[in-house]
């Protein structure tokens, strides 16, 4: 059945009319394909920006059957549909979790695997596929190609980080980590600026995950004040994790509400809190990993306009000096961020459009106001000066200028879906604004 309905991604912004079809298994999956010109495959709609919207979308989530699991190995086999939250609730009480999880939980296995989402230990693990051993890929034509490092594997790279742009992704094999409790325990460091929050994350480059919160309307002396997370996980607590209370936000903020001023008392706030707080404590992996799955619909805070998260990375070479530039522009024009979260990153992997580099990357909520197209023009300037590059899974609105200058593998990558799918039947709002003309399908 195809349902026509209004969606967005998880930033309520843009929105539009799409004709929606349930992927209930794959011999349905591909009927529709052989009905439908174009289309794009979409999961639990937890991307930021335009990358799952299209006229056609493929709804994802009802295939999200568990197929296999081998305890021996820790490889557990599922359909695309499947989220990471099933995956966590069935496997932790058996002494396995996520060897990579992005900063939530709700998403889909072939969502993560598209965008091949990072966490709190990229500069340990790599990025979600890494934890990959195969996919089963449905490609335009109709057949179903198995892509591994040793099978297909151009398909396998372009894959993974590609977007939903190679095929629709039906199976997945991945490898779960073994742990001994659903608890952390974390270590808590309050940073007076940024050359001590980057310090710190060299002191504990050794630390499984690390993540730390920063104030981006600090200035002078105090500008890029952090509170750095790091944590391992616990061998001890038990493998049931207590049970969380979850809070909702009923309805859309009023315009406004998220201003320099409220979000600088609670930036001071935030930073007062955690500075008395200082050291080590055990927390549970969801406030961990999960803060914000906590709170239903909290992208209402941001009002009916929606936002945008804003996410880059610099090389390390750069990165104390990209990092001050932004911050600067950032606090200069008084458009500070709710949320800024930085984190390290560990070497690149060999995937055509998977965003981490070696470096540290910052990511950004910004409410959607006049002005702030503008103004993130200006710091795409600045991560183009310093060499980095926008992560395709918060991004609506970057140039293909920029997109080309921060993704190299991109030529390899078009000429891979040129040979998969010549007549570009997978296609998003997103690929058609970043390479539309660059295509060679």
């Amino acid at each position: 059945m195809v349902l026509k309905q209004r969606i967005s991604g998880w930033g309520r912004y843009p929105q539009v009319e799409a004709c929606i079809a349930e992927a209930q298994t794959p011999s349905a999956v591909r009927s529709l394909l052989e009905k439908w010109p174009d289309c794009i495959p979409r999961g639990s709609g937890k991307s930021y920006g335009d990358s799952s919207l299209s006229e056609r979308v493929l709804w994802m989530e009802p295939l999200n059957r568990i197929l296999s699991f081998d305890a021996e190995l820790g490889e557990v086999v599922c359909e695309a549909g499947v989220s990471l939250a099933k995956l966590i609730d069935v496997f932790l009480p058996r002494g396995f979790f996520l060897t990579v999880t992005p900063g939530t939980k709700l998403i889909t296995v072939g969502g993560a695997l598209a965008s091949d989402v990072h966490g709190k230990n990229h500069h340990r693990a790599g990025c979600f596929s890494s934890c990959v051993h195969w996919f089963d890929l449905l490609l335009a034509d109709g057949r179903i190609v198995r892509c591994s490092r040793e099978e297909n594997g151009d398909l396998f790279r372009a894959t993974c980080g590609g977007m939903g742009l190679t095929g629709v992704i039906l199976t997945v094999c991945l490898r779960l980590q073994r742990v001994n409790s659903a608890w952390i325990d974390q270590v808590t460091v309050y940073c007076r600026d940024l050359d001590a929050v980057l310090a710190a994350f060299d002191d504990y480059a050794h630390a499984s995950y690390s993540v730390a919160w920063i104030d981006c309307l600090s200035t002078g002396t105090s500008l890029g004040r952090s509170v750095l997370m790091v944590g391992e996980h616990a061998d001890s607590g038990g493998l049931l994790p207590p049970r969380r209370r979850r809070a909702a936000v009923p309805f859309d903020f009023p315009d406004g509400v998220l201003n320099p001023t409220s979000i600088r008392l609670f930036n001071t706030g935030y930073a007062w809190i955690h500075r008395r707080n200082v050291g080590e404590s055990r927390v549970p992996i969801d406030a961990f990993f999960y803060p914000l799955d906590g709170i239903d619909q909290w992208n209402r805070m941001y009002g009916k306009r929606g936002f945008l998260q804003y996410q880059f990375v610099l090389p390390r070479s750069e990165g104390a000096d990209g990092l001050y530039a932004m911050l600067s522009a950032i606090a200069a024009e008084q458009m500070g961020s709710f949320l800024a979260v930085l984190k390290l990153f560990g070497p690149a992997n060999d995937h055509f459009l998977s965003f981490p580099m070696e470096g540290y990357t910052l990511a950004l909520d910004f409410a959607i106001r006049p002005g702030l197209f503008s103004f993130l023009d200006r710091l795409d300037r600045l991560v183009v000066r310093f060499g980095g590059r926008i992560y395709l899974t918060k991004d609506v609105r970057m140039s293909p200028g920029v997109f080309r200058s921060g993704y190299p593998g991109l030529e390899r990558f078009l000429e891979i879906k040129a040979t998969v799918d010549p007549q570009n039947r997978f296609r998003s709002l997103q690929s058609l604004r970043l390479m539309e003309g660059a295509c060679k399908c």
